[in-house]
Formats: C-alpha cells, sequence, structure tokens
C-alpha cells in the first residue's frame, strides 16, 4: 500500500483490515485500539485539567497526559510497524521446503515479527495503569471515558497477546519462546483483572 496504514481513515483502514490481504490483521487492530484506549486517558486529562476543583492532582494529570500521549504515538507506529514486519514472514513461508536456508529464515523472520506485538502488550500494560490513576482522580462528568479506554485496553491486551503467541508457537528456539510467552502470560495475568476492575469501578459508579 502507498499510503500508511496510520495516515488512512477509519472507515479505509476497516476495509482494509476486511479485505483478503495479510496486512493489516489483528497486530494492526490491537494497536490501534491500544492507541484509543490511550486517546481516551488523554480525554479525561485534558478535561479535568487547569480546573480549580482537581488543583491537588494537577501535576498527576499533567504527568499522565505526557505518558499517555507518548503511549498513543507509538502504538499508532506499531499499526505500520506490525505489517512491515509480518511481509517478510510471508515471504519466508514461501521458501521452498528443500532450501536450506529455509528454517533459519523464518526463525529470524518470526522472531522479528513477533517484537511488535510484543510491544504492545508492554505499552497498553502501562496505559491501564494510567487508566486506572485517572478514573481515580479526573473529573466524575469524564470518567466514563477513563471506563471506556480500560474496556479498550483489555481487547488490545488480550489481541497482543494472540499475536505474541501465533509467533512463539512456531519458534525452533523455545527458549526464547518460553521466556516470552513466560512475559507475556504474567502481564495477563495482572492487567487482565486490572482493566476489568477500572472498567466495573467506572461502571459501578454511573449505575449509582
Amino acid at each position: 500500500m502507498a499510503d500508511l496504514l496510520a495516515d488512512i481513515s477509519c472507515k479505509d483502514f476497516a476495509t482494509e483490515l476486511a479485505a483478503k490481504k495479510s496486512v493489516p490483521g489483528g497486530g494492526g487492530a490491537a494497536a490501534y485500539v491500544g492507541a484509543l484506549g490511550a486517546a481516551l486517558c488523554s480525554m479525561s486529562g485534558v478535561f479535568t485539567a487547569g480546573k480549580e476543583k482537581f488543583a491537588s492532582v494537577e501535576a498527576d494529570i499533567q504527568r499522565m497526559l505526557a505518558e499517555a500521549e507518548a503511549i498513543r504515538v507509538r502504538l499508532i507506529e506499531l499499526v505500520d510497524e506490525d505489517a512491515e514486519a509480518f511481509f517478510p514472514l510471508s515471504q519466508a513461508y514461501g521458501i521452498p521446503k528443500e532450501d536450506p536456508t529455509r528454517a533459519e529464515t523464518l526463525e529470524k523472520c518470526t522472531k522479528d515479527a513477533l517484537a511488535g506485538p510484543l510491544e504492545m502488550v508492554r505499552l497498553v500494560c502501562k496505559t491501564i495503569d494510567l487508566l486506572e490513576e485517572m478514573a481515580a482522580k479526573c473529573s466524575r462528568l469524564i470518567v466514563s471515558d477513563s471506563g471506556c479506554g480500560a474496556a479498550l485496553c483489555r481487547a488490545a491486551l488480550e489481541a497482543a497477546a494472540m499475536n505474541v503467541f501465533i509467533n512463539t508457537k512456531s519458534l525452533q528456539d523455545r527458549a526464547y519462546a518460553e521466556e516470552i510467552e513466560g512475559e507475556v502470560d504474567g502481564l495477563l495475568s495482572e492487567y487482565m483483572p486490572k482493566a476489568e476492575a477500572v472498567a466495573a469501578s467506572v461502571m459501578e459508579y454511573m449505575r449509582g
């Protein structure tokens, strides 16, 4: 594609995602959804910042805004980086099985392809931490957006993890694969419940 995926419209991105093409796929979608979660964290913050009522947490809000913005920008970059990393892997699968370089090439391309989703997992976990804090400190008038962000990040985290595991599953370097899987399993066990708890607490507040 001539255009960066990050630069096309939401409508066109969804069209590309639905098409019979290798990319974008689940990894790019995970990064995009995670970026939306980070954006909602920022939204909660910008509508809280500068208000006298929240002066005691102004410094915290500003810090969270800076962190959420950096994560959002990076996740959007990963939409395209994920697609770029997958292309060599898709080509490597076309190498004849009798070619002696096939296994080594596949191994390298697979490790490269899982790097993006692994970074997504880490970044989304950081976003969930920010959303937990933001939901506790932002204006009650905008807290639903923190809850929505947490719900999106839960989905993005699980989706990114799937895109790690689909790659580690085929690696010959099992020690490397198990190290990555162990890290992601640990993050899933900690941050899936945390994201659910943030969303649930916001829902409980709204439902009274």
